[in-house]
């Protein structure tokens, strides 16, 4: 019996992560010998146990046979001939088919430290590259979504997608694997991704090789407008930094569905207007028919569903708080029930704060690169002196205009 610290811990080990669970492989050893030594099976599917101390997972070494659609769709073998390089070989990505070998079941103290990596995942963490270890990659939609999230899950360190993988994982979403998927798992890789540092990687990737059209239909076609992805990915990265929970993060994301709120800014001259409450209205009423649409195609559970629905809802008065009257202030604290749970309130207040701080980033980029386009060659080269500096700034300031038309003629 040989005993084997596999995948994550030793990926974030060598990345100098913390490690937050600890996965093990057995290899050569049989069922009642693992419940002989105190060892708890758990799995229904192939033979995982917990230690009777740590909680921690064993599993034995096994392989896998495509037999059917989906995920589930796999025989599994495990039995004391599966070597250690065949169990690595069913893994997704090179960086998490390493393994150290342990002294035993009840001591997990390395035996020499040396990494056992038969696909190059020592090279892919130097090279900072996800990249799948075979075409067996294909079998399982469900790595579509554990890609996508890995990569935001590394993207601050620099971590980038092989091409060929990417390749791998559209062929996958063209091949309508991803429909056999159950909703439950596609929130729960969905909702991690979305807490992560950078969650606005997962979405964006996943937008990127048509991966949303399945079970994020409305999303998907919101974020053909660039403004309106842009600014969303934008207000993601910024709740990531600021560590947004999940219901405030959600509620960024379902903004794509309401394009008055991801795109313009409000304006409270006009808000009880009787023009504006009728627009408004509509707008409102749409974008809360795809929140709900999402919300059943993923299994989006209530909490986030209904705090999103709230801010969308409430998303014009939020944004204007100083320029309410006393009036219009009582009726959004009725609204967001604010008498009874003050907390929402302020929660609701930070989200719309970072949706508005995205807004204006974006506005800014575009500034930025308008500024960066025109430099001394663009203008008139008899202008002399002082004038140059003005020459510049109008020329850029025209850039700018001219790119802002562009944009909006084209969503």
């Amino acid at each position: 019996m040989q005993v084997y610290l596999v995948g994550g811990a030793v990926r974030d080990q060598l990345l100098d992560r913390p490690i937050t669970d600890k996965d093990f492989v057995v290899v050569g050893a049989t069922v009642d010998e693992m419940l002989a030594a105190g060892f708890v099976q758990v799995g229904a599917d192939f033979p995982v146990f917990l230690h009777p101390t740590t909680q921690e997972e064993y599993a034995l070494a096994r392989t896998e046979r495509k037999l059917g659609r989906g995920y589930q769709g796999f025989s599994v073998h495990a039995s004391p001939d599966v070597t250690l390089q065949d169990d690595l070989q069913r893994r997704d990505l090179t960086i998490n088919a390493m393994a150290i070998e342990v002294t035993g079941l009840t001591d997990d103290t390395p035996l020499t430290g040396e990494v056992i990596d038969y696909h190059g995942g020592l090279d892919d963490i130097q090279s900072k590259t996800l990249r799948h270890i075979s075409q067996a990659f294909s079998e399982d939609p469900l790595r579509v979504l554990r890609v996508a999230r890995f990569y935001g899950r590394y993207y601050d360190l620099g971590f980038h997608i092989a091409e060929e993988t990417i390749t791998l994982m559209r062929q996958l979403v063209d091949s309508g694997e991803l429909t056999h998927l159950s909703a439950e798992r596609i929130w729960q890789e969905s909702s991690r991704a979305t807490m992560q540092g950078s969650p606005q990687v997962y979405w964006e990737q996943l937008y990127a090789i048509g991966a949303l059209t399945e079970y994020f239909a409305p999303l998907h076609h919101a974020w053909g407008d660039t403004r309106v992805r842009e600014t969303v990915q934008t207000a993601l990265y910024f709740a990531g930094q600021m560590h947004l929970n999940l219901s405030q993060r959600w509620a960024l994301l379902m903004a794509s569905l309401d394009q008055s709120i991801s795109v313009s800014q409000p304006n409270p001259d006009i808000l009880s207007s009787a023009s504006h409450t009728s627009i408004v209205a509509e707008e409102k009423k749409t974008a809360l028919k795809a929140i709900t649409s999402i919300s059943n195609s993923a299994k989006v559970p209530k909490v986030p569903t209904q705090f999103a629905s709230l801010f969308v809802t409430q998303a014009g008065k939020l944004s204007a708080v100083n320029e309410l009257n006393a009036t219009q202030k009582i009726d959004l604290i009725q609204a967001c029930s604010a008498h009874k749970e003050p907390n929402k309130l302020s929660q609701l207040l930070v989200t719309s704060h970072v949706l508005q701080l995205a807004k204006q980033h974006r506005q800014m980029m575009l500034a930025l690169n308008s500024f960066h386009a025109i430099g001394i060659e663009s203008i008139d080269p008899d202008i002399k002196g002082a004038a140059i500096g003005k020459a510049l700034n109008e020329a850029r300031a025209a850039h700018l205009f001219s790119m802002e038309q562009s944009i909006a003629s084209t969503n």
